[in-house]
């Protein structure tokens, strides 16, 4: 079911890594008709400790997908995710 699928990314305004990691998530046909969540990590400081060193972080439902992430790399998370791995 795809419609089960979470997707967020964590993130912060000021990061050019986060921007590049975005326009790769919007640009993944796979991604059309689900919801991208995308959190700034500044706003909470328990994210920013778990996530800061890390941005950006893509979740997949439960997996977590560190920056530099590939397409394939979240074609096979949505796979996954998808109970089709």
């Amino acid at each position: 079911m795809i419609n089960s699928i979470s997707l967020v990314m964590y993130g912060t305004s000021a990061c050019s890594l986060c921007d590049q990691a975005f326009d790769l998530l919007v640009s993944m046909p796979e991604l059309a008709g689900l919801s991208l969540r995308v959190i700034d990590v500044a706003q909470d400081p328990l994210l920013a400790e778990r996530y800061g060193s890390r941005l950006p972080v893509l979740r997949v439902n439960a997996l977590e997908i560190d920056w530099v992430f590939t397409t394939e790399a979240v074609r096979r998370a949505l796979r996954q995710a998808s109970g089709k791995a």
